[in-house]
């Protein structure tokens, strides 16, 4: 079986970063714009910024280790809400939560 290849797409510099932030107001966070880009044959490594680096000039970087465990957190204390007998739930919740407080003070972002 043999996939479909991406035709590989030159852009110029700005188109580049217009793509960027374009797909960063739709809630991505830089890993996934990697990933997106790269399935529509663009690759970031042609071009001279890195993701994070064009997002972060133009304030829209929102850390992804800290929002996977943010969404992470909001999974388990909605499961928890729906069945308060779950104790394994209640640790994980409390467990996440310190994780999310670390990160906060480590990125500087309380």
């Amino acid at each position: 079986m043999v996939k479909n290849k991406p035709i590989k797409q030159k852009l110029n510099e700005k188109d580049y970063e217009n793509k960027i932030l374009e797909l960063s107001k739709t809630g991505l966070t830089s890993e996934k714009i990697g990933e997106k880009l790269r399935l529509e044959g663009i690759h970031s490594q042609e071009h001279g910024n890195k993701i994070s680096k064009i997002l972060k000039d133009k304030n829209s970087y929102d850390n992804p280790d800290l929002k996977n465990v943010e969404s992470k957190l909001k999974r388990v204390t909605e499961h928890y809400e729906k069945n308060k007998q779950d104790k394994r739930a209640k640790r994980e919740k409390d467990r996440i939560f310190s994780q999310v407080r670390k990160l906060k003070k480590y990125f500087k972002k309380l």
